[in-house]
């Protein structure tokens, strides 16, 4: 007779899943004891944050309702990791990337500062809403002599206040500009509120006052093929970025361009007035005659980084210098960037802040930098991104992938000519992506090398980004590992 053995199937499968929690918990509390004994820098995958302390004993352990979530952290983190080689290795020795995911850094070579190009406009951001507030507001007045019987006699001074989206209510719709100016400030209605105000005629001119910032209209280690085409001129009165209607082209003076212009719509509501085109100040007696405030700060924000607008990038830089020290200075506005990322905690280590456009190849700024100041950064930053596949500057980008919609980030592009010589060019990206898991990934990929701004040679770096992205997380997941 054949005796059947008896199967320790089920019982031995019992088994073997009770003992998988205890030897991972024992494997890790290994790790925990080598890590404190070890007089080395811990990596910035290692620390174990929500280690508790054992009662009577110094030594910090796991427990075991939390080994199974840091354990399946650890290893979809670094699968991202092993995921992101491909990226690494189409980078030049002149790039760099820092990935974090839910504010801790991912455990990636640490690359040098590098030309972040226009993600350097997110650093201007969260520096203009910690120092100016996001209900800020620019005001533009009309300042003269007190009408009298609806006549002004003399001059009239439109005041700048740094108002970077100061437009007439044509120049939006002008087609004048790869991207239409958003949440402008009508020159239209200032020049409305003065018609209400009873004023019927001008007898002198109409003349503008840039004084609040510099008279520096340009960044001078801009390329020779910026300035009025990418950037500038730009002053504290500017309007329509330096366009008059019926001019195609930008004028010199910004100032004397918004006289211009706001003498046109002066005369659409049916002010006369006997000439325009200069700069002056009020005179000390002179009166408010008109003003017209801008939309809040976060609405002009979204502007600059949605659109990539590089005039309300170096105007906010100035503004930040009349905030901090009262000069409206480039280098005056740097210093408070500099100073308010500080105090966000955000390392400016190796940074070289020469404009906020991002638009001088002679900026140099960490990857590091760039992902803790988006992970600092306050919520009308984030807000204000432009979204992949859907809005500003990503609209065209990303369009049927995974990231579709999901992904907030800002570009950066500079060519650099002569294009076999240093500086190299730049193709930047830098953002946010939430993953299947939801958990924050935040990203800075600055890619410096020669033609990098090519479709061909970023596209490809790119896509093999996101797609590292969108398979976050790859790994074991906490119930499999539970106990």
């Amino acid at each position: 007779m054949t005796t059947r053995r008896q199967s320790n199937g089920p019982i031995a499968v019992l088994v073997a899943v009770a003992l998988v929690p205890a030897l991972v918990l024992f494997g890790l509390l290994r790790v925990v004891d080598r890590d404190a004994s070890s007089s080395s820098e811990p990596v910035a995958l290692n620390p174990v944050a929500d280690a508790v302390p054992t009662v009577g004993s110094a030594r910090a352990v796991l427990s075991l309702r939390r080994t199974a979530a840091e354990l399946s952290g650890r290893m979809n983190r670094s699968s991202l990791a092993s995921s992101l080689q491909p990226v690494l290795a189409a980078m030049s020795p002149a790039s760099c990337l820092a990935v974090s995911i839910d504010g801790v850094a991912l455990d990636l070579p640490a690359g040098p500062p590098a030309i972040p190009a226009s993600t350097v406009k997110v650093l201007i951001a969260v520096a203009a809403l910690d120092i100016l507030g996001p209900e800020f507001r620019f005001v533009t007045t009309v300042m003269g002599p007190a009408p009298i019987d609806g006549v002004v006699n003399g001059d009239v001074i439109v005041v700048g206040g740094g108002d970077p989206v100061l437009s007439s209510d044509w120049y939006p719709a002008s087609g004048m500009e790869r991207h239409p100016v958003m949440s402008p400030t009508s020159l239209n209605q200032l020049a409305q509120a003065m018609a209400s105000g009873g004023v019927t005629a001008i007898t002198g001119r109409v003349l503008g006052d840039g004084s609040r910032y510099d008279d520096e209209y340009e960044v001078v280690d801009w390329a020779d093929d910026i300035f009025g085409i990418e950037a500038g001129p730009y002053d504290a009165l500017m309007a329509n970025d330096a366009r008059v209607e019926g001019d195609q082209y930008r004028w010199d003076d910004p100032v004397a361009a918004a006289a211009a212009e706001f003498r046109l719509r002066l005369g659409v509501v049916g002010i006369s007035s006997s000439g325009s085109g200069g700069q002056s100040s009020p005179a000390v007696d002179a009166v408010e005659l008109a003003r017209v405030e801008s939309a809040p700060l976060t609405n002009v924000v979204e502007e600059m980084l949605m659109t990539s607008d590089n005039n309300t990038a170096e105007m906010l830089v100035k503004e930040l210098g009349v905030a901090v020290y009262g000069i409206g200075s480039r280098v005056d506005g740097l210093s408070a960037v500099s100073s308010a990322l500080t105090r966000r905690g955000v390392t400016i280590d190796g940074m070289t802040l020469v404009d906020g456009s991002g638009l001088a190849s002679s900026t140099q700024v960490k990857c590091e930098s760039l992902v803790e100041a988006i992970d600092r950064a306050p919520d009308g930053v984030i807000d204000g991104l432009p979204v992949a596949g859907v809005s500003g500057t990503l609209s065209q980008i990303f369009v049927g992938s995974p990231v579709e919609g999901r992904l907030r980030g800002k570009t950066g592009t500079l060519g650099n000519p002569p294009y076999d010589q240093d500086p190299p060019a730049v193709k930047a990206l830098a953002g946010q992506v939430m993953s299947d898991g939801s958990e924050q990934i935040t990203f800075a990929l600055l890619l410096n090398q020669s033609l990098v701004n090519d479709q061909s040679v970023y596209r490809p770096i790119w896509d093999a980004l996101v797609a590292a992205f969108a398979a976050y997380p790859a790994g074991i997941g906490v119930a499999e590992l539970a106990p």
